[in-house]
């Protein structure tokens, strides 16, 4: 009876970890990204939040469900640079690309840099973890919302504060 309940309780203690996939989210971006763009903590773009270009990487469902306040949307799988060039066209302005946690984002982010801007970044955790620290999320009409794309149920588990979209 004894062994039952321990092994009842190691259950209990690891589901989350697999259900996570048993990785932080460092290890997560090590996993899915090149590091071929540097990231940009959360801290930082707040503090220089009205100095740069914040672009946003993900589908246009997720972005008409929510984004971070004055993004622009660039999108994922049918991204144009010439988007890029309708919002700027100095290419020393700082960039900040975005999507759900930071990896579709380092793609999109990489053919900025090719085509010769050079002040490109990635933000670390993307607009998942800019929610998960409290940070305020807006509609397609600028109006603050609670909810956010998830992007899928195994992604969306990345995502610990707001109401989950699917």
């Amino acid at each position: 009876m004894f062994e039952q309940l321990k092994k009842i309780k190691l259950v209990f203690f690891l589901f989350p970890l697999t259900l996570l996939g048993q990785e932080n989210l460092a290890e997560l971006l090590e996993k899915y990204n090149e590091g071929t763009i540097p990231y940009i903590s959360i801290e930082k773009l707040k503090t220089d939040f009205d100095n740069i270009l914040l672009l946003d990487a993900r589908e246009i469902e997720e972005y008409k469900v929510s984004h971070i306040k004055d993004a622009f949307y660039i999108g994922h799988q049918k991204f144009d640079i010439m988007d890029v060039y309708k919002h700027l066209a100095d290419k020393h302005t700082k960039i900040v690309v975005y999507c759900s946690l930071g990896i579709r984002s380092e793609e999109i982010a990489e053919k900025i840099a090719h085509e010769g801007f050079i002040n490109v970044y990635n933000l670390y955790g993307g607009i998942f973890e800019w929610k998960n620290l409290g940070n305020e999320i807006v509609t397609k009409n600028n109006k603050p919302t609670s909810k956010i794309h998830a992007y899928s149920q195994e992604w969306g588990t990345w995502l610990k504060a707001g109401e989950k979209v699917f």
